[in-house]
């Protein structure tokens, strides 16, 4: 019998009577520390504080699929590690592989089966090997499975236990609340051994709804989350999470059911032996956002996804009125949490987080702009029938290639920029594989598959890439090898912990800047950022360095004198200037 501290199960037991207020709690508790916990192992004594040790300076993540290399000859999966090892290991981390399941639409997160690796790109011994150099992350895809898993199938035959795992709706009921992610009809109609039957679809009618009132999907989900940690994955990334719990008449997304999840699956982690971090995956306004932290009891990590829009209309523009604003407002997160930085992913640069943060004309600026470098838009539909731009398609090196002027010479620096403000911002920096390797538009990819999102999921050839990256003059590499440079400098500064204390500079809207204080207090950077394509100039005294220190410039090795002087930022130049080098 395992054995479970008190505390644990009393938590635990309160949690399950919030969620499933009808069912025998005691019971249906056991059930799932039975399934977090198989096989002889159990679960620690005492749950791990809350504190700033699960992350430090040092870590940052990249993000990619399985395949984002590959020759033809070799599984994807080997050649991913040999890509990680090679060309990452002296400055990244950790690293995301995006859904590595088999799998039949909207690459990877349709999942038919979630305990198996897509033999396409390699097996279990792969991700294992992957983890054992690198802090792995994964997804877990828990709202919605592909219409042509196991699972559905079995629930199409009205075959136990499936045949209540899937979330029904009727086309009689008030949907008229539900805040959708997505232009496509809500309902889809089908037809089972129990007659015709209508299932909820959030993102498309190939990935079905799960239904989270019948606890069994929860203890099947806790029992996958505990194969990805015995499989060495130790950041599980909760896939599109706010929408998992439905009630109708509502707007069916962060009802308080699905954050009583979120706790139960947190609770979970921090009595858990593996260092395991939980990152809440919500493409919302930054509010909504916000409220995955919970009271430190929810999300050890949340996206900080306000970010790329406002960096990018930071950059389009030359203004940080709006950045600089929204930074002023962050809320530090709290003791054991952090905020997880990034510019680009998998997915396009969604627009509901620069709601109540952009007003309409500056968002249609940056639609505008983005379009004319060969950006496309994926739109949402409103409860009206109106439709609004969710994402935009792009990657985010060619997004950089101007500013609302049009294209110009800066597009090298512009980028470098936005990547230089991530990596110094309070939290963990994560990269996309095509931010890290300046990779352009794939309209070829667009093409072939009819979707705007596959511009940004080229699929590199891996002797061709390792070419390009042998290059000292090619694009690919002069990126690579700055990305590289900073990622470096960033983790030697303790003043760059994800938790050290950030203030936000009041520096005009040419700069965008931030001082960051270490934990201990011994390390001070002011982080200043042109976000212009002007030369930009500043009294050395305006940015308060203390006299009697000396203090350089991290970024180009240069002596700053706090006590006399001026600092010119030539376009887009980052300074960080460091009381410690």
């Amino acid at each position: 019998m395992i054995a479970v501290n008190s505390q644990l199960r009393s938590k635990l037991l309160s949690l399950v009577k919030e969620i499933y207020p009808d069912v025998d709690a005691a019971h249906l508790s056991r059930r799932i520390i039975e399934s977090f916990w198989p096989d002889g192992l159990e679960p620690r004594q005492r749950v791990r504080p809350p504190g700033n040790t699960l992350w430090s300076q040092k870590d940052s993540v990249v993000i990619a699929y399985g395949n984002a290399v590959m020759d033809g000859q070799h599984k994807p999966l080997d050649l991913l590690y040999d890509f990680l090892r090679r060309y990452l290991s002296d400055a990244i981390t950790g690293v995301h592989i995006l859904p590595f399941f088999p799998f039949t639409s909207d690459d990877g997160f349709a999942v038919t089966d979630y305990e198996s690796v897509n033999s396409k790109l390699g097996d279990w011994a792969d991700i294992n090997r992957i983890g054992e150099e690198f802090r792995l992350m994964s997804d877990l895809v828990l709202n919605h499975m592909s219409s042509q898993s196991k699972w559905f199938h079995e629930y199409l035959q009205g075959h136990e236990p499936y045949d209540k795992y899937f979330f029904e709706a009727s086309p009689a009921d008030d949907l008229t609340s539900v805040v959708r992610p997505r232009a496509h009809p809500l309902l889809r109609e089908v037809e089972t051994s129990n007659g015709t039957r209508h299932v909820w679809c959030t993102f498309s009618f190939d990935q079905v709804d799960l239904n989270y009132a019948n606890p069994d999907v929860l203890v099947d989900m806790i029992r996958i989350m505990r194969l990805h940690i015995a499989n060495g994955v130790r950041i599980i990334r909760l896939d599109a999470v706010a929408f998992i719990w439905k009630e109708i008449g509502t707007t069916c997304i962060h009802l308080p059911k699905t954050h009583a999840i979120v706790r139960l699956m947190r609770l979970l982690a921090d009595y858990c032996d593996e260092r395991v971090v939980l990152l809440t995956e919500t493409n919302v306004p930054n509010a909504e956002n916000l409220s995955y932290f919970g009271n430190r009891n929810e999300a050890h990590a949340i996206y900080n996804f306000s970010l790329p829009p406002l960096m990018l209309h930071a950059l389009l523009t030359g203004t940080s009125r709006y950045l600089n604003a929204w930074q002023m407002a962050m809320p530090p997160a709290q003791l054991g949490c952090a905020y997880l930085n990034f510019t680009a992913s998998h997915d396009g640069i969604g627009m509901r987080p620069a709601e109540g943060l952009l007003d309409d004309a500056e968002i249609e600026k940056v639609i505008k702009t983005v379009g004319s470098f060969g950006g496309l838009v994926n739109m949402r539909a409103m409860p009206d029938g109106s439709q609004k731009p969710y994402e935009l398609n792009i990657t985010y090196f060619e997004a950089m290639k101007g500013t609302v002027d049009g294209q110009d010479e800066w597009q090298f620096e512009r980028f470098l920029a936005s990547q230089t403000i991530q990596m110094a911002l309070e939290g963990i920096p994560a990269f996309y594989i095509h931010s890290l390797l300046g990779t352009g538009n794939d309209y070829a990819g667009v093409e072939r598959t009819g979707q705007n999102r596959t511009i940004n999921r080229k699929r590199w050839d891996y002797p061709e890439l390792r070419t390009e990256l042998e290059d000292p003059s090619s694009i690919h590499a002069r990126i690579l090898g700055a990305m590289k440079e900073r990622i470096r400098i960033r983790a030697r500064q303790p003043a760059f912990h994800p938790n050290a204390t950030q203030f936000t500079l009041h520096m005009g809207e040419k700069l965008f800047g931030f001082w960051r204080q270490s934990l201990d207090r011994d390390q001070s950077i002011f982080a200043i950022h042109n976000v212009t394509k002007e030369e930009v100039t500043i009294p050395v005294m305006s940015i308060n360095l203390i006299t009697g220190m000396k203090w350089v410039d991290l970024l180009s090795d240069e002596a700053v004198d706090p006590s006399r002087g001026e600092i010119t930022f030539a376009p887009y130049q980052c300074r960080w200037i460091s009381n410690r080098s």
